[in-house]
């Protein structure tokens, strides 16, 4: 993490910033939900542009206060934050219209696989810049969010933290872990929603109604996950607590493991790991 002396942006005051959001898709559009759900930044300093109206309908019918537009350059010109949420192939010719302001502006970034050294040859040297990944149930404020941040201060990157730990669980981390820790959570959510649909499955075939079957299985994987991270536990503590002797829960532990599940798991976040 490239980190810069000279604090810029201390002007800024909670409740006071503004950010433009270029791109309405899933990703921008969580975020864009997300933000307007928390505290620190309000709905009416949100501007989001994407080409299609659509999108941006429908942002602007469930948060009315939100600012929408077409022009990408019209988005960012009073941002204090300017965020990118486009494809990776679009990042360069959209940074190379938009008036930037060093001195004023942070950039991020969700753009997978652009390195700081390629948006510095871009923005310059004196621009922070964010690199982050989060999720999609970041509209939900449950999001996994990474960042890595290149030419910002101590206090721009908590900043950052307290801006997506509003909208779940944020995390800074190097530059060189993002392939490996995008595997975990960007892509890990979907391997996750992956075991729900086949314990639904299963359920189904067992009589439970899918519905019912979806509700169970999906608290259970959230109970499952409150119990991580609220007690600071291990995984393998909490299943032996559940795993009686001889019991039914360890018979499917261990059909789990002659099936190769977490062989599977751990081979499909290898592969993920694009760097």
């Amino acid at each position: 993490m490239g980190v810069r002396s000279t604090p810029i942006l201390c002007f800024i005051k909670i409740g006071k910033m503004k950010i433009a959001i270029i791109g309405a898709g899933n990703m921008g559009g969580a975020i864009a939900r997300g933000l307007a759900k928390g505290t620190i930044i309000q709905a009416k300093d949100i501007c989001v542009s994407n080409p299609s109206q659509g999108k941006l309908d429908a942002l602007k019918a469930e948060f009315p206060a939100m600012q929408v537009t077409h022009s990408n350059v019209e988005a960012v010109k009073d941002a204090d934050i300017v965020l990118l949420a486009v494809k990776p192939w679009f990042i360069e010719p959209v940074i190379k219209e938009l008036p930037l302001d060093a001195e004023k502006q942070m950039l991020i970034s969700v753009a997978a696989g652009i390195s700081f050294e390629q948006y510095e040859s871009w923005v310059g040297e004196k621009m922070p810049v964010f690199r982050i990944i989060p999720n999609t149930a970041i509209s939900q404020l449950e999001s996994m969010t990474l960042i890595a941040s290149h030419h910002a201060s101590k206090e721009q990157e908590q900043l950052m933290l307290d801006i997506f730990n509003e909208m779940g669980l944020a995390m800074l981390i190097p530059e060189k872990q993002m392939a490996a820790t995008t595997a975990l959570t960007s892509c890990g959510i979907a391997y996750v929603l992956k075991y729900i649909q086949a314990a639904m499955q299963a359920g189904i075939e067992l009589g439970v109604y899918p519905k019912d079957a979806q509700r169970m299985v999906a608290q259970s994987v959230k109970g499952a996950a409150s119990l991580i991270l609220n007690n600071d536990t291990h995984p393998s503590v909490e299943i032996d607590k559940v795993t009686t002797p001889g019991g039914i829960t360890i018979r499917g532990i261990n059909e789990l493991e002659h099936e190769g599940f977490s062989s599977a798991v751990i081979k499909a976040m290898k592969v993920s790991c694009v760097k």
